[in-house]
Order: C-alpha cells, then sequence, then structure tokens
C-alpha cells in the first residue's frame, strides 16, 4: 500500500482537514498517476455534506483529476511513464452489461464504480482526487492532449464531459437553438462547447451580471430568469436547453421555452424532487431528460475537441489550504468559473 498526502471530510459539518490516505498496490492492469491538479464541483461539497445520502467518513473527495504517470502494471498497453493523464467520475464498471458494452460505462447495469465515496474491487471506499497520487486501472484513464494546460483540463474531466455528451446526443450544431440554464462552472462550459458546434446559443441566467462573459464565450443572447418577462418573450424558441444548476427552479416554465418536439435536459443535480406538470409536456411534444457524465471513448472524444478547438474552463487555481474558503465561495457563486486546487501546495 502506498500512503500519500490529501484532504480529507471527516462529517457532514466539519471543515476539511489535511490528512494521509492509502492506495493500492500498482497492479498488473493498474497506472500509478502523480496528481498535479483537482478540480472542485459542486458533486464534492453536495457529498461531503451528506446532501446526496450518508456515506463513510473520513471522505476524500474530488473527481476532476489531471498528473503524469509515475508507475505501470505489467499488463499496461495504453499508458506510460511519464504521460500526461487524467481521471474523472468513474474508475470501473462491470464491463460486461450491455450499457458497458456500448460505451456507455457511465450507465453501467450493475453501478459504475466512482472515483469516491464506492466501493472498490478490493472492498475499500474508493477516495478521490484532492491527494498527491492515484492508482488507477488503465481503462478509465484519459489521455490529456499537450495543447490544455494541466489546470485548465482538469474541470474538463466533470464539467466538460457533463455539458458535452448531451450537446453531442441531442445534436446540438447549426441551425440548432440551444439554450444554457445557469452561468457557473457547468454553464460557462457548455455555452463554449455548444457554441464551437456551431449551435445559436442563448443564457439563461437569474441576473444580467455575467452577459459580458457568455457573450465573450460564444453566446448570441442572454436573458435574466429573475425578470418575468423573460419566459413570455422566449416562449416555443429552443430546440435544446440545458439545465446546469444544483438548486430547485421551476421547470414548467422552462419546458414551455421550448419548441415543437424540444428537450429539457437537466445535468445539475439538487437535492429535491423538481415538479413537471405533464400537460406542459403535451403541448408541443417536449421532453424532460436527464444526462449523466459521458463514457470513456466519449471522455477521450470531448478532450480532443477541446483541444482542437482550443477550449478550455476559466479557472481559480488555489492551494490545499483555501479549499474551505472555496467551499464557502462555490456556494455563494463567488468563482468565475472553476477552482482548480494546485496539488503541489499538498506534498
Amino acid at each position: 500500500m502506498l500512503t500519500v498526502n490529501a484532504i480529507a471530510a471527516t462529517s457532514a459539518t466539519a471543515p476539511l482537514v489535511r490528512t494521509t490516505i492509502e492506495r493500492r498496490d500498482v497492479g498488473p492492469h493498474d497506472v500509478l498517476i502523480e496528481i498535479r491538479y483537482a478540480g472542485i464541483c459542486h458533486s464534492d461539497i453536495h457529498t461531503v455534506r451528506g446532501e446526496w445520502g450518508d456515506i463513510a467518513y473520513p471522505q476524500t473527495v474530488g473527481h476532476e483529476i489531471v498528473g503524469r504517470v509515475t508507475e505501470v502494471g505489467a499488463e499496461v498497453t495504453r499508458h506510460a511513464v511519464g504521460d500526461r493523464v487524467g481521471v474523472g467520475c468513474m474508475v470501473n464498471s462491470c464491463r460486461e452489461c450491455e450499457n458497458c458494452e456500448a460505451g456507455q460505462e457511465q450507465y453501467c447495469l450493475n453501478g459504475n464504480t466512482g472515483t469516491y465515496t464506492a466501493v472498490d474491487r478490493d472492498g475499500t471506499i474508493t477516495q478521490g482526487g484532492y491527494s498527491t497520487h492515484i492508482v488507477v486501472d488503465q481503462d478509465f484513464v484519459l489521455r490529456v492532449p499537450e495543447s490544455i494546460p494541466y489546470e485548465a483540463a482538469a474541470p474538463l474531466l466533470c464539467a466538460g464531459i457533463t455539458t458535452y455528451s448531451p450537446l453531442s446526443h441531442w445534436r446540438a450544431g447549426p441551425g440548432r437553438r440551444v439554450a444554457v440554464v445557469g452561468m457557473g462552472g457547468l454553464g460557462h462550459m457548455a455555452v463554449k462547447i455548444a457554441a464551437a458546434m456551431g449551435a445559436e446559443v442563448t443564457v439563461l441566467s437569474q441576473t444580467l451580471g455575467k452577459r459580458e462573459d457568455g457573450l465573450a464565450f460564444g453566446a448570441k443572447d442572454y436573458y435574466a430568469t429573475g425578470d418575468p418577462a423573460t419566459f413570455d418573450t422566449l416562449k416555443n424558441t429552443f430546440d435544446l436547453i440545458i439545465n446546469t444548476v444544483s438548486a430547485p427552479i421551476d421547470m414548467n416554465s422552462y419546458l414551455r421555452l421550448l419548441r415543437l418536439e424540444g428537450t429539457l435536459v437537466s445535468v445539475g443535480a439538487p437535492p429535491e424532487p423538481l415538479p413537471v406538470k405533464v400537460f406542459t409536456l403535451f403541448n408541443n411534444r417536449r421532453s424532460f431528460a436527464g444526462s449523466s457524465i459521458g463514457g470513456i471513448a466519449e471522455t477521450q472524444e470531448m478532450l480532443d475537441f477541446c483541444a482542437e478547438r482550443e477550449i478550455a474552463p476559466e479557472v481559480e487555481v488555489i492551494s490545499a489550504e483555501a479549499v474551505n474558503e472555496a467551499y464557502d465561495r462555490v456556494l455563494k457563486s463567488d468563482v468565475r468559473y472553476r477552482f482548480v486546487i494546485d496539488i503541489d501546495t499538498l506534498r
């Protein structure tokens, strides 16, 4: 076993603290990664605070992980020592069900193994990327293109693929009108990716405070949802709406913005239920859907897409000591647009 430095939650209410955790020995199919940067996702906060269910403490979270390979197992063929690599939200799956065989490991019918809070193959609880090293099966390690800076690559492993996957699946592109609800860590990536795909993008945010950013990222229009007139102005307008917020919103108001056969996809995950009136769906044959992350192949496709089009998240790099402050700022929407921990400050 390898003992490494980490940041962990010891309870749902206590601040995160420095600690050490154990990583398994490198097996024949494993890759040991020296982590350079780890992004902070709102999911991390929901998880450590018990908002998505009980977890075992102490728990190290973080599923936006980039670094370099420092050791490979005897049978590893996909990666080599020195490679720039990343790890996202999952580190294994059954690989046998029809979804896994279709390259949709994120929807593994037997449950994929999450990067943190999941039961690993050796029976231990997985621990995430707020740490100096991680050991991962080679099949769940991504290649990070050289043109993407480490600190910018980290959020792509969650925020990037979480928005890329539904935009790709529901065919965002030329001639399609796409609305993005929320302009946070997920939302700003949705705007950049949808615009790069050729879609006509509109941002729907509570206020116009980030309008200048939204337009710079590729949006054509920007509306304040705090203004009731917005929902009258934009009725029957969009082919696709990506809802990125992790708080309850009036789904029926947003569904009415869809044109014929339009789809609203939620990628944000508030703890509370989101009520939907069926008659709102009947009108215009609208759809309300959800989307998780992407499979491994699609995540690599996303990384290559972003490298080719020079798409990167806007990040604020912080030290390990600033994680608790960063959590508070995330909850206040006081970040533009993703915190990334410099793991060198943890060594």
